[in-house]
């Protein structure tokens, strides 16, 4: 494998004998056409001899060097496609192969990079058919059981049937919920969302959502209340979508606020336009939970049973539609003092 490396060698240490033999010919002429005396022309060979052998060596020194260079970037190279992908070259000339030796390194680097983006995309394609699979057995093993239940008379008191009936019908609707929020989520990631943009009252878009979100808030025992900034400036924003991520953030907050507690929604005006907190005085986040907060199906060590209810795609929804608005949102929490998501929207201009 390293005859090229060899050959090259080869040409530069011939390349610097070819000009010892020239030069030593034209001074061989000279010298006899300007009749030199038999021992000055004996001197004057031997000091092109050893002239030659001194050209000889630095070539040879030279050609070493830069074999040696190469053969460090064919070995990069090697090891690079053998798998190993923190192979890289050093090399300490400042010339042409280290300027070679540097792209290398630089596409090694954005190949690494590239690498374990697609590992994590794998890892992430792995977990989200592992959590869809997940909640899409659990009710449909709920609905077969309670259907065979009736079927084979198991259950006859037309009461418990009501009740079965009742909760067929919760299962179903939870499977429609998660069908149409994987839909979205898919539709939001291909990143071929167009959104219609318009100026939107933010403070008018948060009552709306405080209006349909009361009874559900009622029925926990749950108080909400408004903090609007007054006259706040319109927001360029699909108005739908928004109002999502509203109802996503709020009914997060809901499903985990004991009796008795409280959510609150605020605007306020800052630099980068308008920003809108949900806050609630619920158990916290687990900080070791916090990074993942966004990730979809991620609801924290303690929800995988579906106690506290949802799928695990809200927030996910919620990030996306927003940084589809070239928007920021984010979630402060401490346990047991409660958590409070934020999120900016660029103004109407």
């Amino acid at each position: 494998g390293r005859k090229w490396l060899r050959s090259i060698k080869l040409k530069i240490l011939l390349a610097y004998s070819l000009g010892v033999v020239i030069a030593i010919l034209n001074i061989y002429v000279t010298s006899r056409l300007m009749f030199v005396s038999p021992h000055d022309f004996y001197l004057l060979g031997l000091l092109l001899i050893f002239a030659a052998l001194i050209s000889a060596s630095f070539g040879y020194l030279l050609a070493s060097s830069m074999t040696q260079s190469l053969w460090q970037l064919q070995r990069g190279a090697q090891e690079f496609a053998a798998g190993d992908f923190s192979a890289r070259v050093a090399l300490n000339e400042a010339d042409e192969l280290s300027d070679v030796a540097e792209a290398f390194n630089m596409m090694a680097d954005e190949l690494q990079r590239s690498f374990a983006r697609q590992r994590e995309l794998e890892k992430a394609r792995r977990d989200l058919i592992a959590a869809v699979s997940h909640d899409l057995r659990t009710p449909l093993t709920s609905i077969r059981a309670m259907i065979e239940a009736m079927a084979d008379g198991v259950v006859t008191d037309p009461a418990m049937i009501n009740r079965y009936y009742f909760n067929i019908r919760s299962q179903t609707e939870n499977l429609s919920n998660l069908i149409n929020d994987l839909f979205e989520l898919s539709k939001l990631e291909s990143e071929k969302v167009q959104l219609r943009l318009e100026p939107v009252n933010i403070n008018d878009l948060l009552s709306d959502v405080l209006e349909s979100m009361q009874q559900q808030a009622k029925n926990k025992n749950v108080s909400l209340k408004a903090i609007f900034y007054e006259d706040a400036p319109m927001i360029m924003a699909e108005f739908d979508k928004i109002q999502r991520v509203a109802y996503n953030l709020v009914q997060n907050a809901i499903r985990h606020t004991p009796d008795n507690g409280t959510i609150s929604l605020e605007t306020t005006v800052v630099p980068q336009g308008v920003q809108v907190n949900v806050a609630d005085t619920g158990e916290g986040i687990d900080p070791n939970d916090l990074p993942h907060i966004f990730d979809q199906f991620f609801r924290g060590e303690r929800s995988r049973s579906r106690e506290t209810g949802g799928a695990g795609l809200g927030l996910a929804i919620a990030k996306r539609i927003i940084e589809a608005h070239n928007g920021q949102i984010w979630v402060d929490s401490q346990v047991g003092h409660g958590t409070r998501f934020s999120f900016i929207l660029p103004l109407a201009h």
